[in-house]
């Protein structure tokens, strides 16, 4: 890269030294750059920095930056990081790219303050020649005047000069290249010279000058051509006094960057625009909302539509992600035109995510149709490769007054409103809901927290009788485990097992909750709890557990170290888990059945599973869900209810399988199911889960 470097830009290069040292310097500066390029954290720094030092070496002719930043977006994004050093992080290449990106405006933009000092410092020596010049009239005329003028036309900047009112008096070669024609300079007042985009003071900081209330100004300034194109100047404007002290002339130096200005607009292009879907990226996104957002843009309200695709991980991984680009990209030019009104911007902030901003929009609904078309547009098949691809997305909606509305809190909720609207199904829209996303952040919160409430020890166990129905005696307990959160309070199984098994902490917590139930049931037992009969414990067994690789040896483990006799121990497993899994995945349960184990099938009767199945699973124990028992807690029973328990019960005893019954609450459903000949019962009408010391109550 210095060797291409030195090429391109040598040659033009005003500098005492010779190739071999120039290029030598340009390789400490590329050595600079990749270090910086790889370096963790990332910081552009650096390329500012050997900007000023090209200045520094006089590589300052016009085609030397352009030459540099060729040779950086041609090199540097290859160029590994330095070997001496400790080893680079591997980088994807987006985000290589990207920081090359970052590094080529730093260098530039350090290129461009280095030669702008210098051209300051220049513009000063001018302006205090032109001054001592004017001072010394008096006592050498001949040579002030001759010096004077060789700045004047010598000078590589464009220069004019003018009286206190306005009227152009003199401008040099420089200047006069800059218009197009010395005529066309010379013919006009400086306060004709305006344009559409000029600076709000430069007009103001003018009058102030030539009033003499001000000795300089510098701004960055555009000027119409002759040929109809626009000049833009790095201008300075220097007041000159005569030997009394009154204002007489005004300097004026004019440096052309309009080439400089033209490439920071395509490096801010390039820094702001996804360089897949030319769309506005992350950044633009949120510049533009925060401009939204602030207190006096003028908007007052905002809409957002956070749209994310569904499955289209699947189509990169199936298809490969050359073919999931041509789908982006076909996608973002079918949303390109249903966010294309007065006040819209459509942005992609990520792999499949789409974003659609609306400021002000007339009514709440007009957000609304927004996603509908965006729906709408989505709905045909694309065609890629050959291939009709069903595209299917999920939209977030958040509209709202800005006043109450931060940049964070809006994302947040368009993104917890997306996930709510892909839950439901996906390929719709849902609209934000302030009850909703307190209860994603709430889960959010604790799914956060589980792994130091497990560490911490905020979870404890309570325990609900099973009562034999033939004797009414104590047959066992359910292990039932709960989250002891300081700042929620109690939480049940309901809040945090989800979460758990979501995160894959269900296979920790399960396997404590199996160890603290095993060692209960020991103490138990040598308490003489439950009589001559051996108490059992039954502990719940989640999904995850259930396909963990290392649950018989974990289980007989916690047995043996505990001395629990396998048959006192019953995992309840769920009936959609079960019947879902195939012999392999049953292999385990198999096994701690041949070992003594007791397996039940948890809340059978929600699973919609065929009933002949129950043959080739491995459970010994059939827990009836509370949904079949409601009828039978009055008297008359329901006589559909009745015949339904009276039937699987039947089924159950016919496969060897013993009955239990969930959520018993009335002695009238008590008796009509020890009459039907369920086994055992749990549920309030016995007794509540309670701490391990209240369970011999229940006998």
């Amino acid at each position: 890269m210095a060797r291409a470097w030195c090429r391109a830009v040598y040659p033009a290069t005003a500098t005492s030294m010779t190739r071999t040292e120039f290029e030598a310097l340009l390789l400490r500066l590329a050595r600079r750059l990749a270090a910086a390029l790889h370096a963790e954290p990332f910081d552009p720094a650096p390329g500012r920095a050997v900007g000023e030092e090209l200045v520094a070496a006089h590589c300052t002719a016009p085609e030397s930056l352009p030459g540099t930043l060729g040779v950086l977006d041609a090199h540097l994004a290859s160029c590994p990081a330095d070997p001496a050093g400790p080893p680079a992080r591997e980088t994807p290449a987006a985000q290589t790219r990207h920081r090359s990106a970052r590094l080529q405006h730093a260098v530039a933009e350090g290129f461009a303050r280095a030669l702008q000092e210098r051209t300051r410092c220049e513009q000063e020596a001018l302006s205090r020649a032109a001054l001592t010049a004017q001072t010394e009239i008096a006592h050498a005329l001949h040579e002030s005047e001759t010096r004077f003028r060789a700045v004047f036309k010598g000078a590589r900047l464009g220069i004019g000069i003018a009286d206190m009112d306005g009227n152009i008096l003199d401008i040099n070669s420089a200047l006069a290249r800059m218009f197009g024609g010395s005529e066309h300079a010379r013919s006009r007042n400086v306060l004709d010279w305006t344009h559409p985009e000029d600076p709000t003071e430069v007009w103001r900081l003018q009058r102030e000058l030539m009033r003499g209330e001000r000795e300089h100004y510098q701004v960055e300034k555009p000027y119409n051509r002759t040929d109809g194109t626009v000049l833009w100047t790095n201008l300075t404007v220097s007041l000159l006094r005569d030997a009394e002290g009154e204002p007489r002339y005004m300097l004026a130096m004019l440096e052309d960057v309009s080439e400089r200005r033209l490439l920071n607009l395509r490096l801010r292009y390039q820094a702001t625009h996804d360089a897949l879907t030319e769309l506005p990226n992350r950044s633009l996104f949120f510049e533009r909302l925060e401009q939204a957002l602030a207190p006096g843009s003028g908007c007052s309200r905002i809409g957002l539509c956070y749209l994310d695709l569904d499955g289209f991980k699947a189509v990169n991984d199936s298809l490969g992600h050359a073919v999931g680009d041509q789908l982006l990209l076909a996608v973002a030019e079918r949303l390109r035109s249903c966010a294309a009104g007065p006040g819209q911007m459509l942005a992609r902030i990520g792999g499949d995510e789409f974003v659609a901003l609306v400021i002000n929009p007339p009514t709440p609904a007009a957000v609304t149709a927004l996603a509908e078309r965006a729906l709408a547009a989505l709905t045909a098949p694309v065609s890629v490769g050959g291939r009709e691809l069903l595209v299917r997305a999920s939209i977030g909606i958040v509209e709202g007054p800005t006043e109450v509305l931060t940049s964070a809190e809006v994302l947040r909720s368009a993104d917890i409103t997306m996930y709510r609207a892909k839950a439901e199904g996906g390929n719709r829209y849902a609209l934000a809901d302030a009850d909703a996303d307190a209860r994603a952040i709430s889960r959010h919160y604790l799914t956060h927290h589980l792994p130091a409430a497990l560490k911490g020890c905020e979870f404890f166990i309570e325990y609900q009788p099973l009562i034999k129905m033939e004797d009414g005696s104590l047959e066992g307990a359910e292990a039932l485990v709960r989250w002891s959160h300081p700042r929620h309070g109690v939480l049940g199984p309901d809040r945090f097992i989800p979460l758990a098994e979501h995160t894959g902490l269900i296979v920790p917590l399960g396997h404590w909750v199996l160890k603290e139930a095993v060692r209960q049931a020991c103490e138990w037992q040598l308490m003489g709890v439950g009589g001559l009969r051996p108490l059992r414990v039954n502990v719940n067994l989640s999904p995850r557990q259930l396909h963990h690789p290392d649950l018989v040896e974990d289980t007989v483990a916690v047995l043996e170290e505990a001395g629990l006799p396998p048959s006192s121990l019953c995992l309840e497993v769920t009936e959609t888990a079960m019947i879902q899994a195939d012999e392999h995945e049953l292999k385990p349960l198999r096994q701690l059945s041949d070992l003594g184990v007791g397996i039940a099938l948890d809340d059978f009767g929600t699973g919609y599973s065929n009933l002949a199945n129950l043959r080739r699973l491995p459970a010994n124990t059939l827990k009836l869900d509370r949904s079949f028992t409601e009828g039978l807690q009055h008297d008359p029973a329901d006589p559909v209810d009745l015949k339904i328990v009276e039937g699987i019960v039947s089924l159950a005893h016919t496969l060897k399988l013993s009955v239990t019954v969930e959520g018993v609450e009335t002695s009238v459903q008590a008796q009509q199911l020890r009459e039907l000949g369920c086994d055992s019962a749990q549920g309030w009408y016995y007794a509540r889960p309670g701490p391990p010391e209240r369970l011999p109550e229940a006998v």
